[in-house]
């Protein structure tokens, strides 16, 4: 029986959506100035990770998840301003930044995988 890939099997959706859990959390807890103009958009960065990928993995056509799969990229990269942003105001401690940085420079890499996989998966 041919087993068919689901999106809690990919590696850097799962790794996506355990982040925007992480900085959720943080930024619930920050005063409202902070939420409202750097927390706001440092979540939508950080949802849209995930969300893109999973609109890619929804999308029927191999050159329409493939591009889906790019929006993530720079998702990443808004993600890592808002972060960086986020630590020289002071919002989020050394230990909270580090771990977000980390995550953030192993999902290109997964997400790269994840293209060419479905690169060499899929026909059309």
């Amino acid at each position: 029986m041919k087993k068919y890939l689901k999106l809690n099997d990919i590696d850097c959706y799962k790794r996506a959506l355990a982040l925007s859990q992480y900085v959720w959390g943080i930024v619930d807890k920050w005063d409202w100035f902070p939420k409202q103009t750097v927390g706001l958009q440092y979540v939508k960065a950080i949802d849209s990770i995930s969300a893109t990928i999973a609109e890619g993995f929804g999308r029927y056509f191999k050159k329409d998840k493939i591009l889906f799969f790019r929006y993530g990229f720079g998702s990443v990269v808004e993600s890592q301003d808002w972060s960086i942003k986020s630590r020289k105001r002071k919002l989020l401690t050394e230990e909270q930044y580090e771990h977000i940085l980390k995550e953030l420079q192993t999902l290109p890499k997964e997400i790269h995988q994840l293209i060419n996989y479905t690169e060499s998966k899929l026909k059309k």
